[in-house]
Formats: structure tokens, sequence, C-alpha cells
């Protein structure tokens, strides 16, 4: 560990370690076919895992982005796709605890922290996908109760099989200060869904286009004012790389324990894997991969717990390092394995495909770059 827990940490770890270990990791080859387990979701609320970083009295944990960051690290050693998603859940609830009314927050936090209702963040679009601000899809108000919405939405999480939809669109002028927030139920009129993507990794949540045709959606399922929508936006994204990040690191982990295990067995050439010298230099490069990302996604997630003021930039320098070393890590897990690594029941292969799109999502890693050299040179 790279932080040096409290009681409370090491206990939130072993919790969410042993629920990897016996509920996720068993089942995680079985979910790329079947897809998510609703009852596995709800024991994860039960654990505290549903609002990490909600306020307690709407039944949120009321914990800390570091906290947050040793949680998806172990559920991510268990399964990648499922942990991913529980965070994007995580980053919607807490949308709402930071930004929304106080009746909006004790209508909905409730049901969300104990996944009963289950939120997927609704951002990207097929034609603005960095380039968030540009986004079109847009909500027009319907005299004084109602908007209308029409656009749609790219690679959601959880499309079709979410409750509600945390929705950033367009409800003024062009540009970032004309965007806001609408919370979309699934049973509103005119909210469709593409078919569901066939993707590299994470196939065990589903990912489509949302489309909406007409949508009407309540005034009061407005967050905040008109207008603040994108900012609401990019600050969820800061915590939203860390829980990626997190979810990298321990898949790149899971891959390493898996790696270690297989060459002290294997045996070529009458001896051991791990008894050759380029096989320990590769251990060694991969072990001191891991606990430099551990280092510095601890230290962004303590930046951004403080609000410091360079706690962006080390949210991105984070996500970029730890995403890039977590894929190396996996991939060089596969090799060590050989042409066993390139088979399903091995796992590996599952691994390196889940963590490639950490390196996309929540801002691509070359963005990353931008926000970090942006802030340097401010």
């Amino acid at each position: 560990m790279a932080t040096a827990l409290t009681e409370d940490q090491a206990l939130i770890v072993d919790t969410a370690r042993a629920f990897a270990q016996e509920r996720l990791r068993p089942n995680a080859a079985r979910w790329e076919a079947e897809g998510l387990d609703r009852g596995v979701l709800k024991e994860l609320a039960e654990l505290g895992f549903a609002g990490i970083y909600v306020r307690d009295d709407v039944g949120g944990s009321g914990l800390s982005r570091l906290d947050a960051a040793l949680i998806f690290e172990e559920l991510s050693r268990g399964c990648i796709a499922t942990a991913a998603f529980v965070s994007i859940h995580n980053m919607c609830s807490w949308m709402i605890d930071a930004f929304a009314a106080p009746e909006q927050r004790e209508k909905w936090l409730p049901r969300l922290t104990s996944m009963e209702t289950i939120a997927s963040y609704c951002l990207t679009e097929p034609g603005s996908g960095s380039d968030a601000g540009a986004l079109r899809a847009n909500a027009k108000a319907d005299g004084n109760a109602h908007y209308v919405m029409n656009g749609s939405k790219a690679f959601i999480s959880g499309a079709g099989f979410s409750d509600l939809y945390v929705v950033m669109c367009r409800t003024g002028e062009d540009g970032p200060k004309g965007v806001s927030t609408l919370l979309v139920e699934s049973a509103a009129k005119g909210l469709s869904f593409g078919k569901a993507e066939d993707k590299m990794g994470w196939r065990a949540q589903p990912t489509a286009i949302v489309n909406f045709e007409n949508c009407r959606v309540p005034v009061e399922n407005r967050i905040g004012p008109e207008g603040d929508g994108f900012k609401y936006a990019m600050k969820g994204l800061d915590g939203g790389r860390l829980n990626i990040a997190a979810c990298a690191l321990g898949g790149a982990q899971d891959a390493f324990d898996r790696a270690l295990s297989y060459v002290k067995e294997r045996k070529q050439f009458g001896k051991r894997i791990a008894d050759f010298q380029n096989t320990q230099f590769t251990l060694a490069d991969m072990e001191t991969d891991l606990a430099a990302s551990r280092a510095l996604l601890h230290a962004a997630a303590r930046k951004l717990d403080a609000k410091g003021p360079d706690a962006t930039k080390f949210c991105a320098m984070a996500k970029r390092f730890v995403t890039d070393a977590a894929f190396k890590v996996a991939d060089q897990a596969l090799q060590l394995h050989g042409g066993y690594g390139y088979l399903a029941d091995y796992e590996v292969e599952r691994i390196v495909r889940d963590l490639r799109v950490h390196r996309i999502l929540e801002g691509t890693n070359e963005i990353m770059r931008v926000i970090i050299s942006r802030e340097l040179l401010k």
C-alpha cells in the first residue's frame, strides 16, 4: 500500500477485497456473456459502495476520494467491468448530492445509495467526445413545467439497463455556458436505446447510444440552475478519473498476481520460468510500475479530498500514468503466460481487453496531457 491505512481504511480494504474474491472473481468470466448481476450490485450497495462519498443523511457512506480509490482497486481485482460500472453510478450519486436541491437529494439519493435505482452518466455524443462543450443534445422549455429533449448520447454504460440517466444537455447558448443537467427516468416517453455495442472489453456491462426524441422531462428534474451543467460535469470528472485509474490498477494487480503464480509453477528447459533472469527483471519492472501508480493515485486522491488548487492536474496525471502503466503490466502478464495467456480459461486476456478502454474514457490520455500542460503553463 502506498498509503499508511487507518484502522477504518484497513477494514474497508478487507471488506472490498473479500467481496471481490468471493463474489466477483469467480463470476467475472460468466458475466461477459450474461451481463451485470443486479443482485450483486445490491450486495455492493449493502456494503456502502453505491454512495461512497455521498453524505450519510441520505444513505451515503460519507467517505473520502482516497477511500474510494482503495475500494475500486480491490473490487477490480475481482471484476473490472462491474467495479467500473459501480464507479460511474457513484459519480452520478455524487453529482446529485453535491449540486441538487434538498428535496431532490431526499427524493433520489436513498434509492441510489441502495441501488434500488441504478444511474448512468450521459455526456459524450456521437459528434463530441473530447470536445464535450460542443454537445448538441438539447432541451427546450415547454411552458413552466417541462423540457422537451432531443438528441443522442453515445458510449453510455448501462444504457437500457439503468433506471436513471444523468444527462448533460443544451438549454441555452452554444458552448459550455449553455449546458444544463437533467435527470431522465427510464420510463420517460421519447427515451430509447440503440443496439448494444459489441465491444473489445467491459463486455459484462451494456454500452449503447441513448436517444431522446421529444422526450418530456419535468423541470423539477433539473439539477441546479440552467447553464451550470458543464461545470458540474467537469468537477465530476476529477473524481471519475481517479476511479477509473483505481479500477485499472486493481485489474493490473490481478493480472500480476496471476502471472507471478504461473511463473512459479510452469517449467521450461528443466527449470521454473521464475528462475530465468529475464522473467525476474520483468516481474521487478511490473511491481515497480504498480507501486509508482499506487503512490501517484493516492497522492492525487488526497489533493482532491483537500480541494487543493492543483487537484485537477494531479487527477489528470494519475489517470494518464496509472492507466498506461496498468495496461502495460497486464500485457506483460499475458506475455509471461505464453500461449496460455491468449486463452480465455486463464482470464488474463480478459483483463487486457478490459483495461484498454481506461486509456480512452473520462478524457483520453492525450487530453490528460493537454490538461497537465495547461496547468503548468498558467
